[in-house]
């Protein structure tokens, strides 16, 4: 299925290289074979291939990488998982409200699921690097999952939107089993930005900051990461991009002129 192809994990720091393996049969099962290592402790190694188990080829194939950055340069949409921000609230959803999301995306376009280290979790500079934050609603009294699980559990959500936009798109769903209807327009005229993409000018709007005086590295408080919550809702295209950098470059200029 298209939609599954287009599916990228992505894990941190794994200390265990079993819970790697785990990852990959856990995959494999519900179709999705894009794994990204970042910076993994302990990996290739034989306890990862073991409980990999009918897996193996996922391991052989995945990508290891130093940084996140490098890891979802050039997805388009991005998911932390994380019971929460721990500095400002971001957008927080289930992994079934996830999959909304992710048939609302053009075709073609790349998704990144991060998942963080089994002890600590993402940290709050990978949770910012994420469009939306998705939660497990485990049992309350307790919720901590094994990673490979949490892993499960998301691409069995993703699979079973896949079939249902299979079914929906062949004309065989069932009542119940029609997808929720998409919240945007998925029929886009230019492509959604990348990660890549997005970094470079979130440094570009700070560097502006700067340069206007409307930001002080002395005392930054909550102002980046508030703006980019807020460009990251967004969803800015292509051309979007380059009409808000062509802004932010004429605001330099000026201030160059100025200044002589």
């Amino acid at each position: 299925m298209e939609l599954l192809q287009r599916i990228r994990i992505v894990m941190i720091n794994t200390s265990d290289s079993g819970n790697i393996g785990a990852a990959a049969r856990a995959m494999k099962t519900m179709g999705v074979s894009d794994l990204v290592l970042v910076a993994p402790k302990e990996f290739p190694t034989a306890k990862a291939t073991a409980r990999a188990s009918g897996a193996a080829d996922l391991l052989h194939q995945a990508r290891v990488v130093e940084t996140l950055d490098e890891a979802i340069a050039d997805c388009q949409m991005v998911f932390g998982t994380s019971a929460r921000m721990r500095t400002i609230p971001w957008p927080l959803m289930s992994p079934r409200e996830a999959t909304q999301l992710v048939l609302n995306e053009p075709e073609g376009a790349d998704i990144a699921v991060v998942f963080g280290r089994e002890d600590a979790g993402l940290n709050n500079e990978e949770l910012r690097r994420c469009h939306y934050h998705i939660c497990i609603p485990g049992n309350e009294a307790y919720s901590v999952l094994n990673v490979a699980a949490a892993v499960q559990v998301i691409c069995y959500e993703m699979r079973m939107a896949a079939l249902s936009q299979a079914a929906a798109s062949s004309g065989q769903a069932q009542a119940s089993d029609k997808p929720v209807m998409p919240l945007e327009i998925t029929d886009w005229d230019e492509p959604l930005v990348s990660a890549e993409d997005m970094e470079r000018f979130m440094k570009h709007f700070e560097e502006t900051l700067l340069d206007i005086g409307f930001f002080d590295p002395n005392n930054p408080k909550q102002l980046m990461t508030r703006a980019r919550r807020l460009f990251m809702r967004t969803r800015m295209d292509r051309l979007e991009m380059n009409l808000m950098r062509g802004v932010l470059s004429t605001v330099q200029k000026r201030i160059k002129e100025n200044d002589r």
